[in-house]
């Protein structure tokens, strides 16, 4: 991991999609709320081969992959692709002013944002083993403002605490429907508003409710980029663990509200690499 002494280098992030077709199929036929069993029925492919599929045992055609996009919802051609292992979102130089881990042990992504001219930083999800996420900061020469939860799983939250012991001055943001589940390392925390920003520097973090993962996923906008946390993945979507908000919400999250961000942003997601808008826009079967 690098540091910003205030010469900062760009980085890459270079990392395999996240879900594979059976993740895709499997999400999507428990959002639409069809069985396996009622999916073989509808397209006339065998239920053992369908389960194969969504265990990655199993590769479809391109014909099964039509079949049960028209059944899901999905885009045919978008999904035909995943199937066919065609796509990945283009690897790409990132802006200096960012930074990423592989939140160990899990493989989640924490993400530093480090304005060395104004001497402040942000860092967007810090779970697993924070002492990376803390040495890196204390040995460069910025103040920590904020601690940015995309949503509540401990993937996302577990170093919280001790980045926070670390960083008194910083404050936790996270929104309200998410903040009983992180406990007390989240005390104080400043919510989030849908539309709402946060100063940084000389500049500000827009801030988006995107739920749908959990009732409140959300969304940090920032520099041409965008962090979605676990509502948008390169070439799919999170899982549904929402108590309120559910599969159309999490389709209307990313379709009206991420989608509505510049095509050339960046998605910096909770798992997997870096895609764009633009990509997503293309290439995503749920869109």
């Amino acid at each position: 991991m690098r540091l910003w002494n205030g010469a900062p280098s760009g980085m890459r992030i270079v990392i395999g999609l996240e879900d594979t077709f059976g993740d895709i199929v499997g999400k999507a036929s428990a959002g639409v709320k069809v069985s396996a069993e009622a999916l073989g029925s509808r397209t006339g492919i065998a239920t053992a081969r369908l389960k194969a599929f969504m265990a990655d045992q199993q590769k479809p055609t391109e014909d099964e992959a039509r079949k049960i996009a028209a059944e899901l919802g999905l885009d045919p051609a978008k999904l035909v692709d995943s199937g066919l292992e065609r796509w990945k979102p283009q690897t790409r130089d990132l802006d200096s002013k960012f930074g990423h881990q592989i939140n160990e042990p899990y493989p989640s992504n924490g993400y530093f944002i480090v304005e060395p001219d104004e001497r402040v930083a942000a860092f967007v999800d810090p779970g697993g083993s924070p002492e990376n996420i803390v040495s890196t900061l204390r040995k460069s020469p910025v103040s920590v403002r904020y601690l940015l939860l995309t949503h509540k799983h401990k993937d996302h939250v577990d170093a919280l605490a001790e980045v926070r012991r670390a960083f008194p001055e910083a404050r936790v943001v996270i929104h309200r429907n998410d903040v009983a589940a992180v406990g007390a390392p989240a005390e104080g925390a400043i919510g989030i508003d849908d539309g709402g920003t946060l100063p940084f520097g000389n500049s500000e973090i827009r801030l988006m409710h995107t739920p749908g993962h959990t009732d409140g996923s959300s969304c940090f906008i920032y520099s041409g980029t965008v962090f979605t946390g676990d509502t948008l993945f390169a070439g799919s979507v999170g899982r549904l663990f929402g108590d309120r908000f559910g599969y159309s919400d999490l389709m209307h999250s990313v379709s009206k509200k991420i989608f509505a961000l510049p095509d050339d942003t960046v998605v910096f997601p909770g798992h997997g690499p870096p895609s764009t808008i633009g990509e997503e826009k293309a290439h995503n079967p749920f869109f």
